[in-house]
């Protein structure tokens, strides 16, 4: 849900993303309006959720680089048990809380941090069902994500990862056993769901 280098932090433009169906069908939510931050297009997100249509109610999900936090509020209308949403900019991170707040749930989570520093920690407690990883294009943080994930215990058993890409990303090498279920793509993004 976030693109290229630039932080978020410098601009004060407010747009909006729009959850498709669930408990919040056709709530619309206020994004940062900013370079470096593009929210999953409805298009995208609404294949993906057609995807995971059997998987989401009662799911423990990670939004690995929440932005717009597009991915997370769909899984939280559709009846996700919870969301933890990681976020760099504290701009973003701080709307991100005001938009659950606004949703009056408590089933989102914000952390303000850095995804890699984060997952580089040993998880003892949460493991989740669904990850939603969705990195700045072009910096191949996503082999680095697959890796942390799996080193320190994230990923609860036959979790799911979406992954999207820029089209011209490396191929993505998959730890033995795992497999891609589904892979589309639309203009320059691949959305691909791995079952790990």
């Amino acid at each position: 849900m976030k693109k290229n280098r630039n932080s978020p932090q410098s601009s004060h433009q407010m747009g909006e993303v729009r959850i498709i169906a669930g408990l919040w069908r056709g709530r619309k939510l206020p994004v940062l309006n900013a370079e470096g931050l593009r929210p999953t297009t409805d298009r995208v997100k609404e294949t993906l959720f057609n995807w995971l249509m059997h998987d989401i109610a009662h799911s423990r999900c990670l939004d690995c680089f929440a932005g717009s936090g597009s991915l997370g509020f769909e899984a939280l209308s559709r009846q996700a048990q919870a969301v933890v949403f990681l976020e760099k900019f504290a701009n973003a991170a701080n709307l991100l809380k005001k938009n659950l707040q606004t949703l009056k749930t408590d089933n989102g989570s914000v952390i303000h941090t850095d995804t890699l520093q984060y997952l580089s920690q040993k998880n003892s407690s949460e493991q989740f069902d669904i990850v939603f990883i969705d990195p700045p294009f072009h910096q191949n943080l996503v082999p680095q994500v697959l890796k942390l994930l799996v080193e320190n215990h994230w990923l609860a058993e036959n979790a799911i990862l979406y992954v999207e890409t820029e089209k011209n990303h490396a191929p993505l090498n998959l730890l033995e056993g795992w497999q891609i279920l589904k892979e589309k793509t639309a203009g320059m993004v691949v959305s691909r769901l791995i079952q790990a």
